[in-house]
């Protein structure tokens, strides 16, 4: 791990974050780990106690994997074997399975957990960090560009006391509302699915096998419904608020019982939580504004039939911090971090455009019509998680089709996954045939901390096998730079494009 280092120059702080959710405290973490010095601004006192987001992805699980949290996570977590979409009379339309086997980035393709257990994992790690402060309850109300940072005001909301604090960079990890996004004038790309949905999360008192593993969509257009199971007996039903609603009702009891009782009843359950949400589909139309930029719902929502709500923030934070460490270090130019949005925004989108489709099958199926006439519903009956490339930015995908996709993370020959050999930093893999025949690559990557990884591992040369590489760089968000056919010339081009000399640039 870096050690903490002064950076700042005339500023307290590298990086001021605001906002503390399963976003900002990944990207605080990550932070440190790249030394950075961080504040966070949160406007709560506390984590919020009730369940919201209920499922994250391998990538993700990778991202906890580098902070240390993977195994304190594993015995909370339920691994979801998929989602099965079915009409009003129980016609199966979709098909998603999800294996339930380890895959290729080292963990399970879909893992179900309960929020709060996640943000507080993420805060006593932070809290760990010597080089991040915390500030809870303190509210950001303005934001005032300087010339080499920014100058934040915000309320200690607990005495009414107001301070101010500089940073070189500023993210709100501030959700949908982000007051970040508005001081950055930026506006939302309005993908066109805003939806009212009623969330009901309840605590089984016995088990239920008979509600089943599987993530359900009711493609029944009297009152569309999905079935999520969670860890242990948590369960979750989300139910689609409808024209004929009367809305001062939806959050009863007998309301939410009425509607949950072709599953469960009192009897079964307890009701922990309910609240009527607008799942919306948006994506800003600028994530970066000089000195500010956005992550998480403040850069884009989704609706959550892929559950890919929590997890684009999740890779939001990993792609952006170890940029602003390379700008703020010294060892990038500032036009970095615009690779940010360029590689993230087109990713995110295909995964909110997947999510909207998914959800018009769920929102417009017709009672008694035959699936088998419906072109959209044989494209995606037997559906497969998409895995889109990076947009364009600081990998080499525009001349190699390997390159902005994810990085495979096989078992190396000591056991050790491969991010555990590597931390959060580049790596080059590749066998020790081909490090024997570039003596100089130990020498010249420590210099720029880059992790060698020369491993004969099976897992290891099939993967370079399947990428017709002799070495692969991987970059610390664990997508691939690019690759080189040979440990030569190839080689040398490649680490030459991916670190070019250069002179000393300002953050």
């Amino acid at each position: 791990m870096a050690h903490p280092t002064d950076f700042t120059g005339s500023c307290e702080y590298d990086v001021a974050v605001v906002g503390l959710g399963p976003t900002g405290a990944t990207l605080a973490n990550l932070l440190a780990l790249k030394g950075m010095k961080v504040l966070v601004l949160e406007k709560d006192a506390d984590i919020f106690a009730l369940p919201r987001a209920v499922h994250f992805d391998a990538e993700c699980m990778r991202v906890f994997q580098t902070l240390g949290l993977s195994e304190a996570l594993l015995p909370n977590l339920f691994v979801g074997p998929g989602m099965k979409f079915i009409d009003a009379d129980g016609r199966l339309l979709i098909d998603w399975q999800r294996p339930t086997q380890i895959g290729p980035l080292g963990w399970c393709a879909s893992y179900k957990f309960h929020q709060p257990d996640l943000e507080r994992m993420l805060r006593a790690r932070l809290a760990q960090q010597p080089n991040v402060t915390i500030g809870l309850r303190h509210e950001a109300f303005s934001i005032e560009p300087m010339a080499a940072g920014v100058a934040i005001r915000f309320e200690d909301t607990r005495c009414a006391k107001l301070g101010r604090a500089t940073a070189r960079y500023v993210v709100g990890c501030d959700g949908a509302r982000s007051i970040v996004r508005r001081f950055m004038g930026t506006e939302l790309d309005d993908l066109r699915s805003h939806e009212r949905w009623v969330v009901v999360d309840v605590l089984l008192d016995a088990p239920r096998p008979d509600l089943g593993d599987f993530s359900i969509q009711y493609c029944d257009p009297r009152r569309p419904a999905t079935y999520t199971r969670g860890p242990g007996n948590r369960r979750r039903w989300e139910l689609m608020v409808m024209p004929t609603d009367d809305t001062a009702r939806l959050q009863s009891p007998e309301w939410l019982w009425a509607n949950l009782s072709r599953w469960i009843t009192p009897e079964d359950a307890t009701i922990e939580r309910s609240a009527v949400y607008t799942f919306h589909s948006v994506v800003a139309k600028g994530w970066r504004a000089g000195r500010l930029l956005l992550a998480g719902d403040a850069a884009h929502q989704t609706p959550p039939f892929m559950g890919q709500g929590m997890a684009a923030g999740i890779r939001d934070a990993s792609n952006l911090a170890w940029k602003l460490g390379a700008v703020v270090r010294g060892e990038a130019a500032s036009d970095l971090l615009d690779t940010y949005e360029s590689e993230r925004s087109p990713h995110v989108r295909e995964f909110i455009e997947t999510a909207v489709a998914l959800g018009g099958v769920i929102q417009s199926r017709a009672v008694g019509k035959d699936a088998s006439d419906d072109d959209s519903i044989r494209a995606m009956r037997n559906f497969v998680t998409p895995e889109p490339r990076l947009g364009d930015g600081a990998h080499l995908g525009h001349a190699q089709p390997q390159g902005g996709r994810v990085a495979r993370q096989p078992r190396l020959s000591d056991g050790r996954l491969l991010d555990d050999a590597v931390g959060y930093r580049h790596a080059i893999v590749l066998t020790p045939q081909a490090l024997a025949e570039r003596p100089d690559l130990k020498a010249w990557s420590a210099q720029l901390d880059v992790a060698v990884i020369a491993d004969s591992a099976p897992a290891v040369r099939e993967w370079l096998a399947q990428l017709g590489a002799a070495a692969v760089l991987v970059r610390p968000d664990r997508y691939v730079y690019g690759i080189a056919r040979d440990a030569g010339t190839e080689l040398t081009d490649l680490l030459c494009q991916a670190f070019p000399p250069q002179e000393a640039v300002s953050a």
